[in-house]
């Protein structure tokens, strides 16, 4: 395990909604890196934006990251928890002259900046308040800091190498609202000086805000952290990824019936790459993983390639937690009532014959409830095609002599099968194929000595009657 000094990262999610794409390959990134260097991983809730952050959004990200395995060693801490070091150092910069009150009211600042706009000039705040010897009575305000506007600032990105920004371009941000809360570019540099980060990574649409937090840095008196800005992800129109584009959220992924480790796998190969290796236990990421892989170019969100991993990783899964994700999912959809489950080492066998055919738990599950319900629902042109006359015959040939297997196995299924077509010289599709929409409604099943076997004597014999009846005793 590599080591450059003592890691410390941190993954900072805004509690205003879903954990997005994004966001996941922002904290996985960063896991990744601590865990490969020996360091620590940080979690922490920027929640200051009162209007919009909700402890249900909180909770939908802690159950998030839990999900995908991406366990933290530090936190979660709630910025709003932490008012007091935010003032603290507020009042720092204060007293050296290096941040002052701010009395102006928006309508007052857009109405300066419409006007900086109509003669041409960069809409910056104008320092009007710098110079006041008085507070202006009825108002309450705001701290700014008071930014260099001369020379550059240069941001030494890991990833990007040497982004240079024009101080005469940046402003006097505000640090400190008129509600007494801090804004986004003082709270993340106050929380990353005093949690220790050693490294920031995280999207770049952030990197704009890079050059202002390396002066509050800078002015606080501390070091700041290396930056590495971590390219956007697009959808399949190279636009940013949006909901337009398909699912972008970590519920809608448990939803479809993702597993977390195909999810994780994909987004480490979003925009950093190990060769041509394209399939990765966690335990290989860790070890692999490095900043210098990570591309600086956008990455494409393929849901196709996404699908493909899932279904590798639906083959290679234990049948007994596929067993029980799709015991989960039968009774959440009221298929299956909680206290009447299928006995477990019979869901088993039923999943080990639909991992083949399932890209998803939820295709799964669909596969699954043919042989779980009582009734099954046909597909009429199966049901026109299949189950005709001619192979009600058949159908109650091959009942009678399933009546008599003994032991009741894929093998001696199979022979009752092939001496009924042999005797009648058919090809096993004639026969086949009214079985399976006999028994599972439709014409696309797992193997069909296979579904017999799971499906068992009784109700293998019930589902063909009903269908030589459907045949011979229409409605």
């Amino acid at each position: 395990m590599s080591t450059i000094g003592h890691v410390r990262v941190r993954f900072a999610p805004s509690p205003t909604g879903a954990l997005h794409i994004g966001g996941v390959r922002t904290a996985l990134f960063n896991w990744l890196f601590a865990r490969h260097h020996g360091g620590k991983f940080i979690l922490r809730i920027e929640d200051t934006d009162q209007t919009r952050s909700t402890d249900e959004s909180i909770q939908i990200i802690l159950e998030g990251m839990k999900w995908l395995g991406l366990d933290w060693d530090e936190g979660p801490f709630r910025q709003t928890e932490r008012m007091a070091v935010y003032h603290e150092h507020v009042d720092r910069l204060l007293k050296q002259g290096k941040a002052y009150y701010c009395y102006c009211t928006p309508d007052e600042l857009e109405a300066r900046r419409k006007e900086a706009l109509a003669s041409g000039r960069t809409p910056k705040y104008d320092r009007k308040c710098r110079s006041l010897k008085t507070p202006i009575a009825g108002r309450t305000p705001a701290v700014r800091f008071l930014s260099s506007d001369e020379g550059q600032t240069i941001v030494r990105d890991l990833i990007r190498g040497a982004v240079i920004f024009e101080n005469q371009q940046l402003d006097d941000l505000i640090i400190l609202r008129s509600d007494g809360f801090p804004t986004y570019n003082f709270a993340v540099v106050v929380d990353d000086v005093t949690m220790k980060v050693t490294h920031v990574i995280r999207g770049d649409d952030h990197l704009n805000n890079t050059p202002r937090q390396i002066q509050l840095y800078q002015a606080l008196g501390y070091e700041p952290p290396e930056f590495a800005h971590l390219p956007m992800i697009l959808g399949s129109d190279k636009t940013k990824l949006s909901k337009r584009h398909g699912a972008t959220a970590v519920t809608e992924y448990i939803d479809l019936g993702y597993l977390p480790e195909a999810l994780v796998n994909y987004l480490a190969r979003l925009g950093w790459s190990y060769g041509d290796q394209e399939i990765f236990s966690p335990q290989e990421l860790i070890e692999r993983f490095s900043l210098e892989n990570v591309g600086k170019a956008p990455s494409v969100f393929n849901p196709e390639k996404l699908l493909w991993l899932n279904h590798h990783y639906i083959q290679k899964a234990d049948l007994g937690r596929l067993a029980g994700l799709l015991l989960d999912l039968l009774i959440k959809d009221g298929i299956v009532s909680s206290g009447h489950e299928p006995d477990r080492d019979w869901l088993k066998k039923l999943v080990r014959i639909l991992t083949e055919r399932s890209h998803t738990l939820v295709e799964m599950k669909t596969a699954a409830i043919p042989f779980i319900v009582d009734e099954i629902t046909m597909d009429t042109k199966a049901e026109a095609k299949h189950l005709t006359p001619e192979a009600a015959q058949l159908l109650a040939e091959l009942a009678k002599r399933l009546k008599n297997v003994d032991p009741f196995t894929h093998t001696e299924i199979e022979k009752v099968f092939n001496e009924l077509i042999t005797e009648k010289g058919l090809k096993l599709g004639k026969l086949a194929q009214p079985v399976r929409v006999a028994l599972t409604g439709g014409t696309i099943s797992p193997g069909i000595f296979e579904v017999i076997e799971v499906m068992g004597v009784e109700r293998t014999l019930k589902r063909i009657n009903r269908a030589i009846r459907k045949i011979t005793e229409p409605t």
